[in-house]
């Protein structure tokens, strides 16, 4: 058997420095700087309390603008939301006031007002329901939009099922405290009133005037969580929306 030569120092030195390389590219890969564990449990954690707090901010912005708007006279008694006679019989309803026939139209008014008090009540699961659908995308952007982004998104997302909710419970409830008799009344006293009575729907109008108002509501109580650290009332919505 031939002695077998030892071998040199630089063959030795030149080992010991591609050992120490792999060792060095295995960390690199299984830990970098920006990526570890404990970065990435902070960052889901993060994204976790954000989505959670809009959630909440939500959930108290619904709730709040439904019972608002769902009591007695919560439509009838705010004048930013208070459903008024349509634009196409405004001019016959100061005619009918002129000759005497005001208690008329008033009551018509009342009623279609009445009717959407009764309706808003079921937005409430509605809204939880789109809220439950709610990404972590649809989060990051609400909140760093403006201050009535959520708003905006439940009428995007909401709407449609709002109006299909509310149209039966506005339609009986015109029927039942005599509206539609009343609306009949003020049509006939309309110039080209049959003209009118085939192009308008009263049903549509008052579920559109009902969603509209609900949703100017969202929106106040939105602005107010945003804007108002009074209204931020638990300890993760001062947390999220004080550092927006």
């Amino acid at each position: 058997m031939k002695n077998l030569k030892p071998p040199s120092l630089f063959t030795v030195a030149l080992a010991l420095c591609l050992c120490a390389g792999a060792a060095a590219q295995v960390t690199e890969d299984h830990t970098p700087a920006d990526g570890s564990p404990d970065h990435r449990d902070a960052s889901i954690a993060a994204d976790d309390r954000i989505v959670a707090a809009l959630k909440q901010a939500l959930e108290l912005a619904t709730s709040k603008a439904v019972a608002v708007t769902g009591k007695p006279d919560g439509f009838l008694d705010n004048e930013a939301i208070r459903i008024l006679l349509p634009p196409q019989l405004q001019s016959v309803g100061k005619a009918m006031r002129l000759i005497g026939e005001g208690d008329t139209v008033d009551e018509l008014e009342v009623g279609m007002n009445r009717a959407a008090e009764r309706s808003t009540p079921q937005a409430k699961q509605i809204f939880l329901d789109a809220l439950k659908k709610m990404t972590f995308r649809d989060a990051r952007h609400i909140l760093g939009s403006g201050d009535t982004a959520a708003t905006e998104y439940f009428q995007k997302t909401c709407s449609a099922d709002l109006a299909t909710a509310f149209a039966p419970i506005v339609h009986g409830s015109l029927q039942r405290i005599g509206v539609l008799k009343r609306y009949d009344r003020v049509i006939k006293a309309a110039p080209g009133g049959n003209a009118i009575a085939n192009e308008f729907d009263l049903d549509k109008y008052v579920v559109g005037k009902t969603l509209d108002g609900l949703f100017y509501e969202v929106g106040q109580e939105e602005i107010r969580i945003r804007t108002n650290p009074a209204a931020q009332t638990t300890a993760l919505l001062k947390d999220v929306f004080a550092r927006k």
